[in-house]
């Protein structure tokens, strides 16, 4: 059995494992609160929900977004 979304594919959208897990801890607390879903999925599980939308690019990485603006930053003090 072959787990979808791949987990290879998941960590290239996050930046690195352990922001994966953060983002889906986070954005299955959020639904369990009462977010809406925004993606469709034939389940009613609010962690396979969260990986979805993480894997569709619904819900942004916040972990990938500070990575990406460190290297920005290290590459303009190299300026």
């Amino acid at each position: 059995m072959m787990i979808y979304p791949p987990i290879t594919e998941l960590v290239k959208k996050t930046g690195s494992r352990y922001a994966l897990v953060i983002e889906t801890a986070k954005r299955t607390r959020q639904l369990v609160e009462g977010a809406q879903k925004l993606s469709e999925v034939k389940t009613s599980k609010d962690v396979t929900v969260a990986v979805n939308e993480i894997f569709e690019e619904k819900v942004e990485a916040v972990a990938k977004k500070r990575t990406e603006v460190a290297e920005t930053t290290a590459a303009l003090e190299e300026l």
